[in-house]
């Protein structure tokens, strides 16, 4: 069975995002490999030793693989976001409102036509968020 995990890249800030998220979600860094653990090839700068080479998260219904990328590695608008789905009208407010923290709402929650609270987001790492609560 195949599991869709995406990747995220957060730009020298992997591990306090992940943190963040672990309060959220009530999650895990389930692993973490650090740049200085690389080969002497693949050897990032001093100063980055102690950024995040790779990192998965772990937490119920959420996964996903994290990375601070490369020094030189520059922070752009990507195409994706991340979505959350529940069923739970008081859990979508909450995690939408941790994720809200520092960033920015471009939906609020709201009621929606297809009979779902939904709002949506940029958190203040630069992922954005679609977070729908189904009413159904």
């Amino acid at each position: 069975m195949l599991e869709l995990e995406p990747y995220v890249f957060f730009y020298g800030k992997c591990e306090e995002a992940l943190n963040f998220y672990k309060g959220i979600f009530n999650g895990k860094i389930a692993s973490v490999t650090r740049m200085k653990e690389a080969p002497p090839e693949m050897a990032a700068p001093p100063n980055w030793g102690d950024k995040i080479m790779h990192a998965r998260f772990e937490a119920p219904g959420v996964a996903f693989q994290a990375s601070d990328g490369g020094p030189d590695t520059k922070n752009v608008d990507g195409n994706i976001s991340l979505g959350l789905s529940t069923k739970d009208e008081s859990e979508a407010t909450r995690v939408f409102d941790k994720l809200s923290e520092g960033g920015e709402v471009s939906m609020p929650m709201q009621d929606t036509f297809w009979n779902a609270k939904f709002g949506v987001l940029k958190d203040k790492y630069g992922i954005e968020w679609f977070v729908n609560c189904d009413k159904s």
